[in-house]
């Protein structure tokens, strides 16, 4: 078998064998295929497009390119939830000890952040004490025991997908639905869920801008995930304005813990609620979605979901009196309201750019190198309808070094377009894709 006869093939639109597909993984995992065929390899993909078959063998290829983890040792059936990504999104702290909370055990393994701000590991590190770093028997025994564990992916998972996706970032061939649900759908089996809930972001601050181009993202996931044998569903969700008030790793986990207490903003609640409720469908802890929201909203209101935040703060090393005791996070020197600059409805909230701005001020990484500060960062004050006046504030900037307060001010005003009407209320899910077919709301 040889390279160049894959490419050929790929170049003229025929489908590719899973042991074609498996030679080229490997060998590029291996270094033993050069970049430039590997460049011209996934630019015949982007061009002539993949079989949902062929998605299938790439995404299997790539999950046994390294380690795959093996929780058959946690009983239950493990269901995991994966974020497309966005601006505020401080999902997993809030959903991970409210879904364990009642029952269905969660295994998650998160990354860290780039760009933007920090992810799930950086901000769950903000808790002092807190440890994300353990072994396969302690993971295993924290979920067997206490039916939760948040812990980093390894090195080791799904190598291939690192050197590719590098590959792809300067081929101009990342905008690709089979190499973009492959690279995600990868790390996500290989870390050995039983069943996935797929929270695919759509709007200004998600990678898919376009609404059609994430339902389409999300059937590709559904698909691969169904047909590797993982129950799979995918919820579409809106991104085109932060999620919640908070931008930033403190900030965020402070609005995560009000969540559970029931103070939470009301779009990122809603959303907790209803991926919560998929997962325990996923989980056979419940039957239907109204069973599964109304026992999520049982366990926030009776204080259960709080107290297992609680315990997993401490099983993992954390001081658990962060939850009642915010003055333990890191904090910020400096507290300055950002003003309207003139009168009338919130029409519009670039979410990248409010998450630019919290970069900005130390609350995301420009490269991996950067240490982010993790006190700072943006709370909203004012959301799409709302109504300002003149002067009022729309946002508060926690911030440290005043030296990079006044571009990130700047941008933050930018992201803002104030307009005389009131705008059409948005949704903030979308439409459900699961083994059945797609459900738009």
């Amino acid at each position: 078998m040889r390279m160049y006869d894959i490419i050929k093939k790929k170049r003229d639109g025929i489908e590719l064998s899973k042991e074609e597909i498996n030679f080229f993984v490997d060998g590029y995992a291996k270094s033993e295929i050069p970049d430039y065929q590997a460049s011209a390899f996934i630019m015949a993909i982007f061009l002539q497009k993949m079989t949902k078959q062929e998605t299938v063998y790439l995404t299997d290829a790539m999950m046994r390119s390294g380690d795959v983890i093996d929780l058959s040792k946690i009983d239950g059936i493990k269901v995991d939830k994966h974020s497309t990504g966005g601006v505020g999104d401080k999902t997993t702290i809030t959903l991970a000890p409210l879904v364990a909370s009642c029952g269905a055990p969660v295994a998650k393994m998160s990354g860290r952040g780039l760009g933007h701000t920090g992810g799930t590991l950086d901000k769950l590190e903000a808790i002092p004490g807190l440890s994300i770093e353990m072994n396969q028997d302690k993971f295993t025994d924290n979920v067997n025991t206490h039916k939760i564990a948040v812990c980093g992916q390894t090195a080791t998972i799904v190598p291939a997908d690192k050197k590719l996706y590098a590959l792809r970032d300067v081929t101009a061939t990342v905008d690709n639905i089979s190499l973009i649900a492959s690279s995600i759908m990868s790390k996500k089996l290989a870390s050995g869920s039983d069943a996935i809930v797929l929270d695919v972001k759509t709007g200004s601050g998600a990678f898919m801008k376009e609404l059609d181009d994430s339902f389409n993202l999300a059937k590709e996931m559904v698909d691969i995930g169904n047909g590797m044998d993982r129950e799979t569903i995918g919820v579409i969700t809106d991104m085109d304005q932060p999620l919640g008030f908070a931008v930033g790793n403190s900030l965020e986990v402070i609005e995560a813990i009000e969540t559970l207490k029931g103070n939470g903003p009301k779009d990122f609640t809603e959303l907790c609620l209803s991926l919560g409720s998929y997962m325990l469908i996923l989980s056979k802890v419940v039957n239907t979605y109204e069973e599964g929201r109304k026992m999520l909203e049982e366990s926030i209101s009776s204080g259960k979901a709080l107290d297992k935040l609680r315990e997993f703060i401490e099983i993992q090393g954390g001081n658990k009196d962060v939850v009642d005791n915010y003055d333990l996070l890191p904090g910020a020197t400096n507290k300055i309201d950002v003003k309207s600059i003139k009168k009338g409805y919130v029409s519009k909230i670039e979410a990248e750019t409010v998450g630019i701005s919290a970069m900005m001020l130390g609350a995301g990484r420009e490269t991996k190198e950067d240490e982010l500060d993790l006190g700072t960062g943006i709370v909203l004050k004012k959301k799409v309808g709302d109504m300002v006046e003149e002067g009022e504030t729309l946002a508060c900037m926690y911030v440290n070094d005043m030296k990079k307060f006044e571009a990130a001010k700047e941008r933050l005003l930018s992201a803002y377009t104030i307009s005389d009407q009131r705008p059409v209320e948005r949704k903030l899910v979308h439409g459900v894709v699961t083994k059945d077919g797609v459900k738009r709301f």
